[in-house]
């Protein structure tokens, strides 16, 4: 089956189970159940929800969702919950098959981006026709997944609709702050200075949000393989534009970046490693790195000082990990 193929077929199966059936009973008593997909997700579920549900993911700190295969665990895990919630825009494409079955049985299953715009998506051409599923790079982006959360537990449990709102709207606050707090930090970063190269291209809303350009090693999927030429060409760009330094990512293998780092110093060129971002999975639970909004924070931070740009070394509430 060649990639154009698997792709619609991942798609078809994505838009059956948003629009699963719904018809769920309310919940009978509290803490309901709801199992998530990425921690992203799992995040944000559980800051809408709060006391009425005991909120468990199934794609832990540093695993790739792009080739996450869902163990009988997981499987069991999404059977017994209540309510499941999966990011979507085929994120999360080898677990279609799995989503489907549960949203068969009549359990609410919900994507967290359905409300968004599709004039917000980004349709890169080596996609073919898919778009970007990195949505949560873009603070403002994701806030449209916590308006869904609140609307989706609102209908599964009508007579707490007020309570999951009420949520919505105090943790939205706070996007605001961390958004603006972004595009305060990376316009600190040098003007020539501006360029994000990490080791796949998990960074385009980012790029988009905050006014850097971006570089990926790899697709969109960690599926796909970069190769000799994508380095070179990357080493040339990294030459000529004076790249002070690259970035590894939490749940990519950073070889390639590793490669880029040797190729450049082949032509003279020292870049240096800027550290590790988090991209398709969030910091170890219990830190504030394993939040969403610590995710963010740390990734504008490293950012933007490993670039030559003014951010705090703690981040914006200064509740980061001190640098190893």
């Amino acid at each position: 089956m060649n990639n154009c193929i698997q792709w619609f077929v991942v798609f078809v199966a994505t838009v059956v189970v948003a629009t699963g059936c719904r018809a769920a009973e309310a919940p009978k008593s509290y803490p309901y159940r709801i199992t998530t997909t990425v921690a992203m997700v799992t995040d944000i579920v559980g800051r809408v929800a709060g006391d009425k549900a005991r909120v468990t993911g199934i794609i832990g700190e540093g695993v790739d969702p792009h080739l996450y295969k869902p163990t009988r665990n997981d499987v069991v895990a999404l059977q017994g919950a209540d309510v499941c919630f999966y990011s979507g825009l085929m994120l999360e494409g080898k677990m279609a098959d799995t989503l489907i079955k549960v949203a068969r049985t009549g359990k609410p299953v919900y994507a967290v981006t359905e409300l968004i715009d599709e004039k917000f998506l980004l349709e890169p051409p080596e996609m073919q026709g898919h778009y970007d599923p990195h949505v949560w790079m873009d603070v403002k982006g994701w806030g449209k997944c916590v308006e869904a959360v609140a609307k989706a537990l609102s209908e599964y449990d009508p007579k707490n609709a007020g309570h999951y709102e009420l949520n919505a709207k105090r943790y939205l606050l706070e996007f605001e702050s961390l958004d603006a707090y972004a595009k305060k930090a990376i316009a600190s970063i040098p003007e020539k200075s501006r360029v994000l190269i990490t080791a796949h291209d998990a960074f385009n809303y980012f790029g988009r949000a905050y006014g850097i350009e971006v570089k990926g090693i790899q697709g969109i999927s960690t599926e796909s393989e970069a190769g000799i030429k994508d380095i070179l060409r990357l080493v040339d760009f990294i030459v000529q534009r004076d790249v002070r330094a690259v970035f590894v990512e939490s749940s990519v293998s950073e070889k390639n970046v590793q490669a880029l780092i040797d190729g450049a110093k082949a032509r003279r060129k020292n870049v240096v490693k800027g550290g590790t971002l988090f991209s398709d999975a969030m910091g170890a639970p219990g830190t504030y790195e394993g939040t969403y909004i610590g995710m963010i924070d740390h990734n504008v931070t490293l950012i933007a000082r490993a670039l030559g740009g003014d951010a705090p070394e703690r981040g914006m509430q200064g509740k980061l990990a001190p640098p190893k």
